[in-house]
């Protein structure tokens, strides 16, 4: 599949960082993470996100790669995972979303119910497995920080052994636009979202080292 400029990747995440508008609530959140990354990252040098949602196809799957691109960009060696409480698949409106975005999407294993992707962008000297599972499955590297990003996760996800600690940081699901006109634009900000926190998480982290 082609790919578009990493600079397309940067400047997406770089200017969704820039348009970001937190309430005092939200913002408290984002500094706990990354304070709680931070403290993980000092102490071991790695730290393993885990962001889950309830099918692992939508907003789970982009805080993964873009928390992926993000270790990338800020130079830090966190490893991104995802995964829900059910199985289904990576939505394709999801995948369409970062491939346009310049993300690379190679197929590994086809299949029709729940195909897996390695996930790539110009520069990355590493790649991501992107497909619906459990966030408890075997290829989540433990222990994790866990990051639930809806609400019904957050309730249905049952006490988590292998969590260094737990997060609710929920995003509205760009499902709602499904089948309607509106649908490209919405899952774009979906994205946006989630990559102007990722960053403002990562960016808080890097802080720390400098």
């Amino acid at each position: 599949m082609p790919k578009t400029s990493t600079i397309s990747i940067e400047n997406f995440f770089k200017l969704s960082s820039k348009k970001i508008q937190l309430d005092a609530h939200r913002k408290n959140i984002l500094l706990k993470i990354a304070e709680t990354v931070a403290k993980e990252y000092v102490q071991n040098k790695i730290v393993n996100l885990n962001f889950i949602c309830t099918h692992n196809s939508r907003r789970s799957q982009l805080g993964q790669v873009w928390a992926f691109y993000a270790a990338h960009y800020f130079k830090l060696n966190i490893h991104a995972f995802s995964g829900g409480t059910e199985v289904t698949a990576f939505y394709k409106e999801t995948v369409k979303t970062l491939q346009s975005l310049g993300f690379d999407f190679k197929v590994v294993d086809f299949s029709h119910q729940n195909p897996k992707y390695l996930i790539s962008f110009n520069g990355s000297k590493e790649v991501v497995l992107g497909f619906s599972k459990r966030f408890d499955d075997a290829i989540n590297k433990k222990p994790f920080i866990a990051i639930t990003t809806c609400d019904n996760a957050d309730t249905n996800c049952p006490f988590i052994t292998t969590a260094i600690d737990r997060f609710h940081l929920p995003f509205v699901d760009p499902k709602f636009s499904d089948g309607t006109s509106a649908k490209e634009e919405t899952y774009l900000q979906t994205s946006r979202e989630i990559a102007s926190e990722i960053y403002f998480i990562f960016s808080e982290v890097k802080k720390c080292f400098k």
